[in-house]
């Protein structure tokens, strides 16, 4: 390839990526962290208002995940959402997820799922790795969430916290958590 060729390239990129459409979209991408950090706070100060021991757990924990979801049930159950990883370092990791399974139970929720990991390396493997499998029995009116669940399984305590739906169910159910294009 010529010179001038890989020069009128190079100018090609260069204006691309400098147009207002790039802009914009870098743009977006800052606001969508910002709001997934804003959550992710919220959803920390909840925890710990509403489970004063959880804050122990955080304090001794190398870090920690939130996540946003909205589960639909009815024989089937499917739901997806976004949240964020964070080392104790700051480092952080914008991630989505999505469930899907078998269930005995109808209805709807929202509600936020908080991960705190022992060790760097269960944070790191969750990152990179990222599938966790559930069974659960939950029963949901409004706001007020009432969830049987382990607390502690694998270097992680596990806390979910019902935002608002009407859901009764027993599932059995797989989530996947991956690494979202938010990262830089």
């Amino acid at each position: 390839m010529s010179t001038w060729r890989i020069s009128c390239t190079l100018l090609l990129v260069l204006a691309f990526a400098s147009s207002p459409m790039f802009g914009a979209s870098e743009r977006k991408k800052a606001a969508s962290r910002a709001e997934i950090d804003a959550i992710a706070a919220d959803s920390l100060d909840r925890l710990f208002e509403n489970r004063p021991k959880a804050r122990r757990l955080y304090d001794n924990a190398s870090g920690y995940a939130v996540f946003s979801n909205i589960k639909v049930s009815l024989v089937i159950t499917g739901g997806g959402g976004r949240g964020v990883a964070v080392t104790k370092g700051g480092d952080r990791t914008y991630m989505k997820m999505a469930t899907g399974g078998l269930n005995l139970g109808l209805g709807g929720q929202k509600y936020q799922v908080v991960f705190l990991f022992e060790d760097p390396q269960t944070l790191d493997r969750f990152i990179n790795e990222g599938w966790e499998a559930e069974g659960s029995a939950n029963a949901v009116a409004g706001n007020k969430g009432a969830n049987v669940a382990p607390t502690f399984r694998n270097g992680v305590a596990l806390f979910q916290m019902t935002q608002g739906g009407l859901m009764l169910q027993v599932d059995i159910s797989g989530t996947k958590y991956w690494q979202s294009n938010l990262n830089r």
